[in-house]
């Protein structure tokens, strides 16, 4: 059997960046404890961060999808890590939550263009029957982000205060532009998408179908994942050393179904591979009482199936919407990158008013009712691609 070539320098530097970016995504979630005493207010508060930011990315991917379109994606993509860069290294500095907010929201401009972006030109760097594998391939940055980001942060966050840890993905972020600068080829443009694309993949009901599942997803998982720290902090007076340890265990674990995502994608089917993800973090959730009772040993158990599935429903996603229409791709994933943080804005605003009312129980159900919709909808899309 002949063996596949290796993958393009240019994708590991998309994968970089997508590292990168996660991390700076999940920074707010891993120092919410930190952000909390540093301003004087409520978790709840400040978990508005993560809100906010998401409805930027939620807005901003299909705007900027157009706006780009034109764009030398070598140019782009470098770029929009440059600004991620800055905008941390201007939040670090800023001295209230009123202030930190709307720097915050500015940063994640970067996100709307990057992580679409980055997916929809990895048909251009591989050979068509690899594109699947490769969306995944570089959404191991998001994973690693979790395994090695996040917990990072929190550490950071921990010791020496949350200022230090966004300076720290500042410096991650600006070796990220210059490296997506020294390898991504010249003259990398996906074909501008005129309105009646867009106008194709709003109406195409099986495109818009993956999109919703991915909203549901999406926000099932961020009721509960944007405040593990502080139920940890309150269920077992975690210390930020073993916050730390519970994101990095998490992040492995995120690793590793991403890698069994990228290896067996193309023999389940992006659409396959997305129901067994969804399934594994509905386990986990349906499960999560026992793991707050059962103490570090059995909440440790029952992460391992969330971050089994966490990643690697995100990257079946985006790679299902390239398998469906690989010409619409670029605002299909643009969409569904909406998507995505449309369902982490939904999900922690949902997660912080039940946390500033009291019925902090009712977060794993929440969440669980949207992955149980969300496969639902997985099994009548599947049915649907098949009549057609």
């Amino acid at each position: 059997m002949r063996r596949e070539a290796p993958w393009p320098g240019a994708l590991w530097a998309l994968l970089f960046g997508n590292f990168a970016i996660g991390t700076g995504v999940m920074v707010v979630p891993g120092t919410l404890p930190e952000l909390a005493a540093s301003f004087s207010t409520s978790v709840a508060a400040v978990g508005q961060l993560i809100t906010a930011g998401a409805l930027v990315v939620c807005v901003g991917a299909p705007l900027l999808a157009g706006m780009a379109a034109g764009w030398d994606r070598r140019r782009l993509l470098a770029l929009s890590l440059a600004w991620f860069a800055v905008g941390h290294l201007l939040a670090a500095l800023m001295p209230t939550l009123g202030t930190l907010l709307p720097v915050r929201m500015a940063t994640l401009v970067a996100p709307a263009i990057f992580t679409p972006q980055a997916a929809a030109c990895v048909g251009l760097l591989v050979a068509p029957h690899r594109r699947a594998s490769a969306v995944a391939f570089i959404f191991l940055g998001w994973s690693l982000a979790s395994v090695l980001g996040l917990p990072m942060a929190a550490f950071l966050g921990g010791h020496l205060g949350w200022r230090a840890a966004f300076a720290v993905i500042a410096v991650f972020t600006a070796l990220g532009s210059v490296w997506i600068w020294r390898t991504m080829p010249d003259g990398i443009r996906p074909p501008p998408l005129s309105r009646e694309g867009w106008r194709k993949v709003l109406f195409h009901p099986v495109l818009m179908a993956v999109v919703a599942i991915t909203l549901l997803q999406a926000a099932g998982q961020f009721v509960l994942f944007s405040y593990f720290g502080p139920l940890l902090v309150q269920q077992f007076q975690a210390s930020p050393a073993q916050l730390s340890m519970i994101w990095l265990w998490l992040g492995l674990c995120g690793v590793v179904g991403n890698l069994l995502a990228t290896r067996y994608m193309d023999k389940l089917g992006s659409g396959g591979m997305a129901m067994v993800a969804m399934a594994l973090i509905s386990l986990s959730l349906l499960v999560w009482p026992l793991g707050l009772a059962g103490g570090w040993a059995a909440l440790t158990a029952l992460l391992l199936p969330w971050g089994l599935g966490c990643f690697a429903a995100n990257s079946s996603q985006q790679a299902r919407l390239v398998a469906l229409a690989p010409g619409l791709a670029t605002a299909s994933i643009a969409l569904n990158s909406s998507a995505m943080y449309l369902g982490q804005a939904a999900g922690a605003a949902t997660g912080g008013w039940l946390l500033a009312r009291g019925p902090s129980s009712w977060m794993n159900w929440c969440g669980l009712a949207c992955l149980v919709s969300a496969m639902l909808l997985s099994v009548h899309v599947a049915r649907r691609r098949r009549s057609l």
